[in-house]
């Protein structure tokens, strides 16, 4: 039986096998116990949205054709993709939601929607058919039909891509621990190996491969695996472009947030932040010309659907305006360094490590500690404290101040530090 479990799993180094049957297992009864709390969809109404639950404190889109003035838009979707600095938009959406006291759709027990399962209603703590949200913005597996039916109908829909080259390294480092057909590559440069021969170490459907490929295409819903030359790769990126009203792009973050607080009706304080889930610099594998080839070709339908949302992402920008853009980056890089100097100790994020208080550690890759934190000064004036709190407070810690009960999140962190 051990074999056949370690053989299932892609695992073929004896040593490693009982610790990794045992890692298989205790997975694998946390998704039980989940499973046993979230109700099954076929219970759920089709009930959709009922705009009359939503709170008093509801903002909806609208402009006065007179002054040119706007309202903050409060109905937002955020499809929060991986390894895409979409946790710092996050912290962003938080802190909006928190301040203007909007109704979030949370998931329940953990920090995610049950991703990589598809999205369904009924991962939504203490879902009520026909019950309405403001703010749907936690990871998940997409699904539109499923998410419209929490949301207004006005509900603005955004999300950011990043370049697929610099995507992969980062998955691959991140996740590479939790997927077995990884564990087999002796080399010392892991990811050059998988990518001068990736078939040697991916099979479709295998678990946790979808880290490995198209990303991007699998955390839209889409089929991961489809060769970029497929018309229904194009296909899937029109469709996506039908349902989303602003996609942003990691590599021109703060021009992306310019663009959000316009289309947003936000204020450029809505917008400040300090990154989250950054990685220590030693950790980033430099991907030479011809690796970042092959990373691209390899994660050839992600590749398109970049291309495609670069494109119409510098658009909008030219419809707003170039020289507009670059005076609005200055004041955002001159408030963002104001407040850097304001709440943090150092001036500069720190190795886990060095982090001082517990609730600005950042969640850890399995078998690491490359992501940085902050420590917050202790002189902040007491109007900018909770301020400065709510900038330094990583996603799980934020999810339990807004109300999460965290508990399967918190299990598998002790889990995987127990493990490795």
């Amino acid at each position: 039986m051990t074999t056949v479990l370690c053989r299932m799993l892609a695992v073929t180094r004896k040593p490693k096998c009982t610790a990794v049957i045992l890692w298989f297992l205790l997975v694998n009864i946390m998704l039980a116990l989940y499973y046993m709390k979230v109700p099954s969809q076929d219970s759920l109404q089709e009930d959709t949205c009922a705009l009359n639950m939503l709170s008093k404190n509801l903002t909806r889109p609208s402009r006065s054709i007179q002054t040119g003035q706007c309202s903050p838009v409060g109905n937002i979707m955020f499809m929060k993709t991986h390894k895409t600095a979409s946790s710092t938009l996050l912290n962003i959406i938080f802190r909006f939601g928190q301040k203007h006291q909007l109704k979030f759709a949370f998931p329940d027990g953990r920090n995610d929607f049950f991703y990589p399962s598809p999205f369904r209603r009924s991962q939504v703590k203490d879902y009520q058919p026909g019950e309405c949200f403001n703010i749907l913005c936690n990871h998940m597996r997409f699904q539109h039909q499923e998410v419209a039916k929490l949301l207004p109908p006005d509900a603005i829909y955004v999300t950011i891509l990043r370049n697929p080259a610099n995507l992969f390294e980062s998955s691959f480092h991140y996740y590479h621990r939790v997927i077995p057909f990884t564990w087999s590559i002796s080399a010392e440069n892991k990811m050059a190996a998988f990518l001068k021969s990736p078939w040697e170490y991916y099979s479709m459907g295998a678990y946790n491969s979808f880290y490995l490929r198209n990303l991007l295409f699998f955390d839209f819903g889409l089929d991961n695996n489809l060769d970029p030359d497929d018309e229904k790769v194009m296909e899937s990126i029109l469709d996506l472009s039908t349902r989303f009203h602003l996609v942003l792009i990691a590599e021109h973050f703060e021009e992306s947030l310019i663009l959000l607080k316009e289309t947003l009706c936000w204020t450029t304080e809505d917008i400040l932040y300090l990154e989250q889930n950054v990685r220590k610099k030693s950790s980033v594998t430099r991907l030479t010309p011809e690796l970042r080839a092959r990373a691209l070709r390899w994660n050839g339908a992600d590749w398109k659907l970049y291309q495609h949302f670069n494109t119409t992402f510098w658009t909008k920008v030219e419809a707003y305006g170039r020289e507009k853009m670059k005076q609005q980056v200055v004041e955002l890089r001159r408030r963002n360094a104001e407040m850097k100097a304001i709440c943090i100790e150092g001036g500069e994020a720190v190795e886990a490590q060095m982090i001082h208080d517990r609730r600005f550690l950042p969640w850890q890759p399995v078998g690491g500690k490359s992501i940085l934190g902050y420590n917050m000064r202790n002189d902040i004036d007491a109007k900018l404290r909770t301020v400065c709190e709510r900038m330094l407070t990583p996603e799980i810690q934020f999810l339990a101040d807004l109300g999460v009960n965290m508990w399967l999140t918190r299990l598998w962190g002790w889990l995987k530090d127990a493990i490795y």
